[in-house]
């Protein structure tokens, strides 16, 4: 993907402490990243940047909707997904993210790019199930419910009866008597 100056955060100018920042993340910034697994996403990225003289820390915090089709109608409806991610930020002589939860930076930067990281939690917080609370609750109502609804049988089936050999019955009755 190629980096925007949206998602760039720049440390060097901030002073030792808590710094905020917030982001409004749409499916554009999924097109970024050519994730085409949903219709439409609203969510706010909340990240605080804490400086220290050594490292830097990062909390991610997300909460939003995506809008997605339900893996058993086929119907869309927004699931809400939210989630957390914590990275600490380090300096060395090369850049280094071989570790999900620290990232080592050359001495010579100053600026992170945060939205690879704003990425990975948002897509990792998804259901791999995603189901449509209508089902859940019973509520959904469907043209495709409906028409099954229709041409349901009202008829009562008939159960016939099969005639068994009365030794397999006194053998069957073993099993149940324990």
């Amino acid at each position: 993907m190629k980096v925007t100056n949206e998602f760039l955060i720049p440390f060097i100018g901030l002073k030792l402490g808590k710094h905020q920042f917030e982001f409004q993340i749409n499916k554009a910034f999924f097109d970024h990243f050519e994730y085409d697994e949903f219709e439409s996403a609203d969510i706010k990225v909340n990240i605080v940047l804490e400086k220290k003289s050594t490292m830097l820390e990062l909390s991610f915090k997300h909460k939003g909707t995506i809008h997605v089709p339900c893996d058993l109608t086929n119907e869309e409806f927004d699931l809400p997904v939210k989630g957390k991610l914590n990275l600490i930020v380090r300096f060395g002589e090369t850049f280094n993210d071989d570790n999900e939860e620290l990232l080592i930076l050359p001495f010579s930067e100053h600026q992170i790019d945060v939205s690879q990281y704003i990425y990975e939690m948002i897509v990792l917080s998804i259901p791999l199930k995603k189901v449509h609370p209508g089902i859940k609750d019973g509520t959904l109502q469907t043209d495709a419910l409906s028409k099954l609804n229709e041409i349901n049988v009202k008829e009562p089936i008939e159960v016939k009866e099969e005639n068994t050999d009365p030794r397999w019955d006194e053998l069957k009755k073993l099993l149940t008597d324990k």
